[in-house]
């Protein structure tokens, strides 16, 4: 019965799997909660701040901030936003695999890339393609805190202020529900003109904006405008942890449903293997009975 004890060890060990798997997912299930409603508090706010940095852009005030203008420089930053830990499904496949996309049309043009990491996984991957690390940010836990971020994000945004980088890209993955969420790459700087008119059509309005600037048009944008970035970078690291959260439960619930199978399938080998043993014994008895 050698081979019956390898199977029974086989089947120790997928127990044992499943132990660990499905501990796995209850906890994250108990963390998805919480991160997704994080999540959604920081929505309002930031669709707001988004909304109102885009009128500003259709206005036309006397000052004009660096995050307004275009850029010549041959290098784009990027912001990525991925994950500390693994066993979260395709998760961190998904955006990086966008990011690759926008990498090589930029290389197709001769751009340069700087990035920032946010994730020990986006961090490994920016490294083994080869981009310009300026800074990075891991280890934020379950719960995102905003000056953790901003100090790494400022070194790209201080880059694009002086006029060394010409456009900034935020990647991250979009909550959508438990069982779906988007790998987004969205242009975060300079404003363009396309999300501006994105964002008058959607809140149907096709009238100027402008405002009136209290103590002066300088304070307020320049305020207002480190808000906005601020708030976007926050709101992709909340919807990435809230987004985590839900793979990892459906990846682990996933493994733990596999295990079973694979349990089910060894427990009828190990009765056919010993079904198999028993009648060959019995037929060497009845053969050796015969004999005398």
């Amino acid at each position: 019965m050698a081979a019956g004890k390898e199977i029974r060890g086989k089947i120790k060990s997928v127990e044992n799997t499943r132990k660990i798997t499905k501990a796995m997912e209850m906890v994250a299930a108990s963390k998805m909660r919480k991160a997704q409603e994080r999540m959604r508090a920081a929505r309002p706010y930031s669709e707001k701040i988004r909304n109102i940095a885009s009128h500003l852009g259709q206005a036309n005030p006397e000052y004009t901030h660096a995050y307004m203008q275009i850029n010549e420089a041959r290098t784009t930053g990027f912001i990525v936003v991925t994950t500390d830990k693994g066993l979260c499904g395709g998760m961190n496949t998904n955006v990086l695999r966008g990011v690759t996309g926008k990498l090589k049309e930029l290389q197709a043009l001769g751009m340069g890339v700087s990035a920032v990491a946010v994730g020990n996984k986006g961090l490994g991957f920016l490294n083994r393609v080869g981009a310009t690390v300026v800074s990075h940010a891991t280890q934020l836990g379950d719960t995102p805190h905003l000056e953790k971020l901003i100090g790494p994000v400022k070194v790209l945004l201080d880059a694009y202020s002086r006029g060394e980088v010409n456009a900034v890209y935020l990647c991250y993955t979009r909550f959508i529900n438990t069982m779906k969420q988007e790998a987004v790459v969205q242009q975060l700087l300079p404003l363009s003109a396309a999300d501006m008119h994105a964002q008058t059509a959607a809140s149907g309005t096709q009238h100027a904006w402008d405002y009136i600037y209290e103590p002066d048009a300088q304070s307020v944008i320049d305020d207002l405008l480190m808000r906005y970035v601020e708030a976007l970078v926050y709101q992709a690291v909340a919807e990435n942890m809230a987004s985590e959260q839900s793979a990892r439960m459906v990846a682990m619930k996933a493994a733990t449903d596999n295990a079973g199978s694979v349990i089910g399938e060894l427990k009828l080998i190990y009765n056919k293997t010993r079904q198999a043993a028993i009648t060959k014994e019995l037929s060497e008895i009845v053969a050796g009975a015969a004999a005398v």
